[in-house]
């Protein structure tokens, strides 16, 4: 039974002797005793030797839970062998980090909580609850515990840093990055957490150089910073990448037109040597009185441009001109006098010239280095990319018509014919216009109007002064209509901020404004017609105004006609609805700018006085209309701002697919014994081209 329980670690005498029990060193066997078991053998007060040779984990836990004093949780999987050997006592307090070493090696981790050890698999060990410590916990267990440690960054990225400590940490543990406080939270064993402090501790560091300012005194700043991009390769293919390159670059040149100084910033100091004496060598006075610089526009208008300069350069008031290139002379033939720059500024009642050159859209400004670096510096800030406006406008008509008339009319004309000479009656009733009253239907038939109609017809007679006619004694008419529109037209407008954008949809409908007829007496033979041509349809006219909040000033002006009747004798008659208002709308957002709800109800009779207000019997003396007109009309609007060329990509493939979804689904369908005739179909839309980034 010995060698049972000393494997099973049930040694209650040695454990009497680890709680205090003085032992004797423990002495090597002789050649000739019985090979000693796995073991824990005291070999002190304070010290043991430790012996397990494929022990059960159980048992060891049980051993090292007798010599600890702690308290084991054990996870259902936890099951396996332990081989531990140790040549010479070790001391009891280092029982425990062999022991968590041990589970380690077996792919087990322990989480220690309230005074209670979990060993659990170590997949699982980063959802137990692990002690965490925050940056300021610096006093931590080490070992092979798994715990949680946060580390705050000030200078590096938390983002940067994951990639740099992902490989040091253990396939099953997390390292997360939290962007808001630049912060990491990273659960390991406490040892490694340990060396990922010191590294984390080595990389968060200050850079070794602080950006330097190199003021200019006669160079433009903006022009010298763009030749350093092109002479520099490096710094140039780093703007051209975008800003998630300007981490790795090593030089960094900005230009700053209101100091007119150079911000530069780089890690190699040579470097930096090298940029001060390439600007000491652009930054230096012309040769002559005034330069000529020409200055290529990326994104304004260089004529109105050129406008502006010009009334800063003079001290005027820019006035509205039509774009042209030469600038306006005045008196016959006289060159326009140059500019001159109003007392107090830095040179004054110096002569200086701004020319565009609407060809290269280039301004062309000649004036001393002072003052081309005032102008050079509002050029920058009025040479930027304008926003777009997307405006969609919703336009949406529900019309419903009813209508009914009923009635009885009734004629008597017998007796009478051509040859007829003596007095005959006539009499009836008649109602309605053409196509609707009896004696319209007698002499043309083909005139009867919708609806039922029930005559008696006797035969044909002459009437005189209108002819032959069908005879129609009785005439009885009903109709019942009931007609309904709903109409949605969506015109929609793409233009600059605070440009003025326009769209037509319709016709152009000639309108007669005078004519002339010749008279009897008149010697000129020719009659003549002045007609006006309008445009009859949709029309969307609109200009956008961005403001910093991001919303948008709209003037709308908003019209939508139709022909109504085109065979009046005065001239055509259109129906008109159009909306000028001033609003203000947030980015995509969609406001009501006006509408129409209109509800008419119309009650006609015509009757007999006295005969038709009869009951039952007047019906045959009386003609009822009734109709109802109701009409829903509402105009919306939804501006959309486009500050980048990807909105407008997005947009215009959404569109484009559309209509080309359209096209394929009124495609006409293959059909015996007619040709197959392709339908004209858009090509898909492809993506633009890469292009190659370009030197500012």
């Amino acid at each position: 039974m010995k060698p049972l329980l000393l494997r099973t670690g049930l040694l209650s005498l040695a454990m009497a002797a680890f709680i205090g029990q003085a032992w004797p060193a423990a002495q090597p066997p002789a050649a000739s005793d019985e090979p000693r078991p796995r073991s824990a053998r005291p070999a002190g007060p304070d010290v043991v030797t430790l012996n397990f040779v494929n022990a059960d984990i159980d048992g060891v836990i049980k051993v090292v839970s007798e010599i600890t004093g702690k308290n084991f949780v054990i996870d259902p999987r936890v099951k396996g062998s332990v081989n531990i050997v140790s040549a010479k006592p070790i001391s009891k307090a280092l029982v425990y980090d062999v022991f968590l070493s041990a589970l380690r090696l077996q792919g087990f981790a322990v989480v220690e909580d309230r005074g209670m050890v979990r060993i659990v698999p170590e997949v699982d060990a980063k959802v137990q609850p692990s002690a965490t410590f925050g940056p300021q916990d610096r006093p931590r267990a080490t070992g092979d515990q798994v715990q949680t440690q946060v580390f705050m960054l000030q200078y590096e990225s938390a983002v940067q840093m994951v990639p740099i400590l992902r490989p040091l940490i253990a396939s099953n543990n997390t390292i997360t990055a939290y962007n808001n406080t630049n912060s990491l939270v990273i659960t390991d064993y406490a040892s490694n957490l340990k060396r990922i402090e010191k590294i984390v501790d080595a990389i968060d560091q200050p850079s070794g150089l602080d950006p330097i300012v190199i003021p200019l005194k006669y160079a433009s700043a903006l022009d010298v910073a763009q030749t350093v991009i092109r002479l520099f390769p490096d710094v140039a293919q780093a703007q051209a990448a975008g800003a998630a390159a300007t981490q790795t670059q090593r030089l960094t040149v900005v230009g700053d037109a209101r100091s007119n100084s150079l911000y530069a910033r780089s890690d190699n100091p040579s470097r930096l040597a090298r940029l001060r004496s390439l600007v000491a060598m652009l930054d230096t006075p012309s040769a002559a009185g005034g330069n000529i610089h020409v200055v290529y526009l990326k994104n304004a208008e260089a004529v109105k441009v050129a406008e502006v300069l010009r009334a800063i350069y003079s001290g005027e008031t820019a006035q509205p001109r039509a774009a042209t290139a030469a600038p306006p002379t005045l008196g016959a033939g006289a060159p326009p006098p140059p500019p001159q720059v109003q007392a107090g500024g830095p040179t004054a009642s110096t002569p200086g010239i701004i020319q565009a050159d609407p060809a290269t859209n280039s301004i062309i400004i000649t004036a001393p280095d002072p003052v081309y670096n005032n102008l050079r510096a509002v050029l920058e800030r009025l040479d930027v990319r304008r926003a777009q406006v997307y405006v969609e406008a919703l336009i949406a008509e529900v019309t419903a018509d009813k209508a009914a008339e009923f009635g009885i009319q009734w004629q008597s004309v017998g007796g009478l014919g051509a040859s007829d000479t003596a007095a005959r009656g006539f009499g009836g009733t008649n109602f309605g216009q053409v196509g609707q009253n009896i004696i319209g239907v007698s002499v043309n038939p083909g005139t009867i109007g919708r609806g039922l109609n029930i005559g008696v017809i006797k035969g044909r007679v002459t009437i005189p002064g209108i002819g032959e006619i069908a005879n129609l004694g009785l005439l009885v008419r009903a109709l019942e209509s009931d007609n309904n529109a709903n109409i949605l037209s969506t015109p929609t407008l793409l233009t600059l901020d605070n440009e003025e954008a326009r769209i037509v949809i319709g016709q152009n409908v000639p309108f007669i404004t005078g004519q002339y007829a010749v008279s009897g007496g008149a010697t000129t033979p020719t009659p003549f017609q002045t007609i006006e041509r309008r445009d009859v349809g949709l029309s969307l006219r609109i200009k956008p105004q961005i403001s910093q909040g991001g919303a948008v000033r709209l003037q709308i002006y908003q019209e939508v006609s139709s022909i109504q009747d085109s065979a009046n004798a005065a001239g055509v008659i259109t129906n008109k609805r159009s909306v000028d208002s001033n609003v203000l709308v947030d980015d995509g957002q969609i406001v009501v700018i006006g509408g129409l709800i209109q509800d008419t109800v119309n009650d006609g009779s015509e009757k007999i006085p006295g005969l038709g207000d009869l009951p039952l019997i007047g019906g045959l003396f009386r003609y009822n209309t009734r109709s109802r007109t109701k009409t829903n009309l509402m105009v919306f609007l939804r501006p959309t701002v486009v500050r980048e060329a990807q909105g407008t990509d997005t947009m215009t493939s959404e569109r484009y697919n559309y209509i080309l979804g359209e096209q394929e689904r009124v495609k006409p369908q293959p059909m015996v014994g007619l040709p197959d005739i392709p339908a004209p179909i858009l090509p898909p839309l492809s993506p633009a081209p890469a292009q190659a980034p370009k030197a500012q």
